[in-house]
C-alpha cells in the first residue's frame, strides 16, 4: 500500500514530519435534511473513486456530483480524506453487519458447516461492490482508519474464537488463541484476494470452488 501524506520539513531537528489532513467529520447530522446531505456526499465520493480514482475526488468534484455547494461540504467535512474515511466506515459497517449475522447463524452448527458459512458469507462479503472495496484497501493508510479496522478485526476473532471455545469436543489440541488467528487469518486472506484479483470476472463455479477447498483446508487445519 502506498501511503500519501503532506511533509513539513523542520530545520530544528532535521526530521520530516508527516503531517495529516483532517479525517473527523465537523459534526453530526441531527436532522434528516442533514443527513440527507451527507448520504448524498458519502455516496458521490464513492462514486467519483470507483469511477475516477482519488485524485480526481476533490471536494469540488464530490459537491457537484452530491448536487450541494462546496460550502455545504465544509459545514460537514473538514477534507475529501474525511469524506473518505466516511465511505470507508460506512462500507466496513455494512461487511461486518454481514459477518456478525453469519456468526450468529452458525453458533449452533458442527464446524464442517459453520466453516463453510463462514468461508461463504466472507468471500460474498468481499464482494459486494468489489471496485469500491479495491479502492478503499489502498485508501485506509491516507485516512488514518488502521485503527477502526483493527477494531473489527479485534471483534471478528473474540466471536470467532468464542464459537471455537464452545466446538472443543470436535477440535483437535490446539491453542485457542492460534486456532482462531490462524482461521481468521486464512479466510479474510481468500476473500480479501478474491476481489484484489477481479471478483467482478469469476464464474459462480468458480466462487464455490473457492468455498469448497477453503473450507476443507480451515476443517482439516481444526481436526
Amino acid at each position: 500500500m502506498r501511503v500519501f501524506a503532506r511533509f513539513s520539513y523542520s530545520h530544528s531537528d532535521h526530521k520530516i514530519v508527516a503531517r495529516q489532513p483532517p479525517t473527523k467529520p465537523r459534526k453530526n447530522a441531527s436532522q434528516a435534511r442533514s443527513r440527507a446531505t451527507i448520504h448524498a456526499l458519502v455516496e458521490a465520493t464513492a462514486r467519483i473513486l470507483v469511477r475516477e480514482g482519488f485524485e480526481k475526488a476533490s471536494t469540488n468534484r464530490i459537491a457537484e456530483i452530491a448536487g450541494v455547494s462546496v460550502g455545504s461540504l465544509y459545514q460537514y467535512f473538514p477534507s475529501k480524506e474525511a469524506l473518505v474515511a466516511a465511505v470507508i466506515d460506512r462500507h466496513n459497517d455494512e461487511i461486518m453487519g454481514i459477518v456478525r449475522a453469519a456468526l450468529v447463524e452458525v453458533a449452533d452448527l458442527p464446524i464442517d458447516k459453520a466453516v463453510r458459512k463462514l468461508v461463504t458469507v466472507a468471500i460474498d462479503a468481499h464482494r459486494i461492490n468489489p471496485k469500491l472495496h479495491r479502492v478503499l484497501a489502498e485508501q485506509i493508510p491516507r485516512t488514518g482508519q488502521l485503527k477502526d479496522v483493527e477494531a473489527y478485526n479485534r471483534e471478528i476473532q473474540t466471536l470467532v474464537r468464542a464459537y471455537l471455545e464452545s466446538r472443543r469436543k470436535e477440535m483437535r489440541k490446539v491453542d485457542l488463541d492460534v486456532a482462531t488467528f490462524i482461521c481468521v487469518s486464512a479466510i479474510e486472506a481468500i476473500a480479501h484476494n478474491t476481489v484484489l484479483h477481479g471478483a467482478e470476472m469469476l464464474s459462480e463455479k468458480m466462487v464455490r470452488t473457492l468455498v469448497d477447498e477453503t473450507t476443507r483446508m480451515v476443517v482439516g487445519y481444526l481436526r
